[in-house]
């Protein structure tokens, strides 16, 4: 292991965390210069935030792209930054309630609909923003897409019943969860720090079995998150192996069988026999 792979171990890194440490490197500042000067970032922060961090940076450097970076054409993406994000995260700090008109089905317009904001959400699948808010109208957890909400207001609302509600949401959110353990093939425990990077979009905890020498990763999933996890897990390759988990067990044999018939090969096993 030499010095950077000891600097990114993810023991020290979790001992920085919890003593408030952050580590920066000049490359990353550098690189937050940069985007700091693209248009986005006059809506993604407040004006005060912006430039604390433009005050911060101001010895840094930009990064040179120019020789380094060439765009190819490419098929149209949608920003991952939405206008109402700043607001929306706001109100959910706030606890307050919200009035927002929305999009639906056939274009159909929901008018005037009242209730306590939750959580925003991100999908890695459909590469759009959520938003998580209980409907007080009709008593419903619900999830709704921030490109089809029209416009949202705050709306004052009791502590007490933000408290009340917030609990119920959290129920609803536990029963849509589910959970898969990863094992890191121990050959490739140098590898921690890119294997965590490719899931850093899950929550997720990770334990280091002293004995064994061997770390586990336990993620946690919503229902439509499945397919995204499957596909980190093959990126993965044989970094990693589910041992908790049977629905992602099965996927990952579906997928394993399909590959290997693509080559004329029904089976594993007969293709050891096979190399015999």
């Amino acid at each position: 292991m030499n010095l950077f792979e000891k600097i990114f171990n993810y023991q020290i890194i979790s001992r920085l965390e919890d003593s408030g440490t952050f580590m920066v490197t000049s490359h990353e500042r550098s690189w937050l210069k940069t985007m700091l000067g693209h248009p986005a970032a006059d809506e993604a922060f407040t004006p005060e935030t912006l430039d604390k961090l433009r005050a911060i940076l101001a010895q840094d450097q930009v990064m040179d792209v120019s020789d380094h970076l060439i765009e190819k054409a490419r098929s149209r993406e949608k920003q991952v930054y939405h206008p109402l994000l700043r607001l929306l995260r706001r109100l959910i700090t706030e606890r307050s309630g919200i009035r927002l008109n929305y999009e639906i089905k056939n274009g159909r317009i929901q008018s005037d609909q009242t209730g306590l904001p939750y959580k925003l959400e991100y999908s890695m699948v459909k590469r759009e923003w959520y938003l998580l808010w209980f409907d007080f109208r009709h008593h419903m957890f619900m999830r709704t897409k921030l490109d089809k909400i029209i416009n949202v207001t705050a709306e004052t609302l009791k502590t007490k019943d933000a408290e009340t509600i917030q609990v119920k949401i959290k129920m609803a959110l536990d029963a849509r969860k589910g959970e898969a353990v990863l094992e890191v093939v121990r050959d490739y425990n140098r590898e921690l720090s890119r294997i965590l990077y490719a899931l850093s979009s899950f929550e997720k905890d990770v334990a280091y079995d002293t004995e064994n020498d061997v770390y586990s990763v336990k993620v946690t999933i919503l229902g439509d998150e499945t397919e995204y996890l499957l596909s980190k897990v093959r990126f993965l390759g044989k970094r990693v192996r589910v041992i908790e988990g049977d629905f992602l067990k099965r996927r990952m044999l579906e997928s394993a069988t399909k590959a290997l018939a693509r080559y004329g090969v029904s089976s594993v096993d007969e293709d050891k026999e096979g190399a015999i």
